[in-house]
């Protein structure tokens, strides 16, 4: 391995001599999950240590922390059989969260602390989503509130140190636009409720990152502009000829900065999440399912990066905490060859433009509508409950092994360099052309996605790298329409709806059999570069060994 004195040979790549720019790997820095008491599950801990060890996820974050079935907040004794009875004063106890905890840090990874939902015994609201009976309003008791968070907070930091839980990132709630589901509350309750857990957090520690608003969606429209959605401002948006044609704005993104800055409230990062996609109420109740072009998240990242430097904190880190394709867990698209490849471009092309966007999710191993129906239901997973690899991951696998320079970045792939190692790497895919700007969209069933396999043409990748170690060999991995498109396979096999032992076993060998082949580096360390890439497959070249 290269050391920090070590000079690394100049690299010439088609001809020009190889500038590197840092390459940030937003794909793996946080990953998402469904809720805690999810954490506390065999499968999902074996899902989440491959994330980690195979795909470099670095942070983890999902919903529930303070739910009901995590038993923090304990105003009674339980009572079993009979009625329970109240504690004379409400007491903490964190032996469920800490085994997740434990376990999350032990995998090699960190929490990305989401903090919610409101325990029962301090909703003013109860019961307002998933069937789990999330309680998502504000607090009967402030005070209340931010004693569960500090006293949290410091149970953290007794148990793992000052120094770990300053790595931490502290995310107030989770998209409180949305009432009245993860949200009862006004925007202001919500943006006191901000202000209360941001100053209760700093008091324990000044160094601790706090932010928000962990807000879902973008939208074109003044909906969000009040205390609650006005879905009359949406009218226009659902009857919209072109949608990417309309200005779409980050939700209450512009509004925190605002309280944030004239109250002295900290904010130490952004976060809202970017689906592509968008519901829009017409005037007469009719809801119009909306899908933005295939440069959606591109564009409000950038608009985003521009509000951020241009507001007082131009030093806020901007994380996406959830983005996917879509906001369905049950989009079959995502099961699929096609969505692989939409990441795959995706994350390339907004690679400079965050400092984390979290996949939703990297587990079927969720359960807001409940468990999935059948092995491929469309869950957010890049492996599926039975843990087979779908598409997606190998896609993330692939990116994992980028190096953190980008010596050659073309619109269908780049060319990188480990900076410590000097190993060379590539992923290029084929986002087909038929596509135009259309995104992968969202269909109810995997047959649907089908008809995307008639896009094409095959696109011919061709470059010359020259500077490389005489002889050097190279791992070309791919997955394609007839390589690890594990889905199809079961939809070939007639999509039982219960696999047996054996259905498991034929499925899981042709989800991670990828089309495999060598390249290898001339005597005068040229490697030439000449590959066809069938429609929506994606490529991974390495240094064996």
């Amino acid at each position: 391995m290269a050391d920090s004195t070590t000079t690394l040979p100049d690299l010439t790549i088609d001809g020009v001599t190889a500038v590197g720019a840092p390459l940030r790997h937003i794909w793996n820095e946080c990953v998402g999950a469904g809720r805690a008491n999810e954490a506390l599950r065999a499968d999902w801990q074996q899902h989440f240590t491959e994330a980690v060890t195979v795909l470099g996820a670095r942070y983890v974050r999902f919903h529930g922390l303070f739910h009901d079935d995590m038993f923090v907040y304990r105003a009674s004794d339980g009572g079993g059989f009979g009625p329970p009875t109240p504690l004379d004063e409400p007491v903490l106890t964190f032996s469920y969260v800490d085994k997740v905890f434990d376990f999350i840090l032990a995998s090699g990874a960190r929490p990305f602390v989401e903090l919610g939902f409101m325990p029962r015994e301090l909703a003013t609201e109860t019961e307002t989503l998933f069937w789990w009976k999330a309680h998502c309003s504000p607090p009967t008791d402030m005070e209340r509130w931010t004693w569960l968070v500090t006293a949290t907070v410091e149970h953290w930091i007794e148990r793992y140190g000052l120094d770990e839980v300053r790595q931490w990132r502290f995310e107030v709630w989770n998209e409180p636009n949305l009432v009245p589901y993860f949200w009862t509350g006004t925007r202001t309750q919500y943006f006191e409720l901000y202000e209360a857990t941001a100053r209760a957090v700093k008091a324990v520690d000044p160094e601790l990152k706090v932010g928000g608003p962990s807000t879902s969606v973008f939208v074109p429209d003044d909906r969000y502009a009040g205390e609650w959605e006005d879905r009359s401002a949406e009218h226009a948006t659902a009857e919209a000829q072109d949608v990417d044609a309309l200005d779409w704005r980050p939700v209450w993104i512009e509004e925190l900065i605002d309280w944030c800055a004239r109250r002295d409230v900290p904010l130490d990062f952004l976060s809202t999440h970017l689906y592509p996609t968008d519901l829009a109420f017409g005037a007469s109740g009719q809801v119009r399912h909306i899908r933005r072009h295939v440069d959606a998240t591109h564009d409000d990242l950038v608009a985003l990066r521009k509000i951020i430097a241009a507001s007082p904190f131009p030093d806020a880190e901007l994380h996406i905490t959830e983005w996917s394709s879509s906001p369905s867990s049950r989009d079959a698209i995502h099961d699929t060859l096609f969505a692989a490849t939409y990441i795959t471009r995706a994350y390339l092309r907004c690679a400079a433009l965050a400092d984390s966007v979290s996949y939703w999710t990297f587990t079927d191993v969720f359960e807001e509508g409940g468990a999935g129906i059948g092995p491929f239901h469309g869950g957010f997973g890049l492996v599926n409950e039975q843990g087979l690899h779908k598409p997606t991951y190998h896609a993330f696998a692939m990116l994992s092994r980028l190096g953190d320079t980008a010596l050659a970045v073309t619109p269908h792939g780049t060319i990188t360099r480990d900076s410590g190692t000097g190993s060379v790497s590539a992923v290029f895919f084929n986002y087909p052309d038929d596509m135009g700007a259309d995104g992968v969209g969202s269909e109810t069933t995997y047959a649907a996605t089908r008809a995307l396999a008639e896009k094409g043409p095959v696109r011919r990748i061709r470059h010359t790298v020259e500077g490389l170690a005489p002889g050097t060999v190279f791992t070309v991995e791919s997955i394609d329409w007839d390589h690890g498109n594990v889905a199809e396979a079961w939809h070939r096999m007639g999509a039982p709806l219960n696999l047996t032992p054996a259905q498991t076993a034929e499925l899981r060998g042709v989800a991670d059999t990828l089309r495999v082949g060598t390249l290898t580096a001339s005597d005068a360390g040229v490697l030439d570069i000449d590959l066809d890439l069938p429609a929506w497959s994606v490529l991974s070249i390495t240094a064996a060994g």
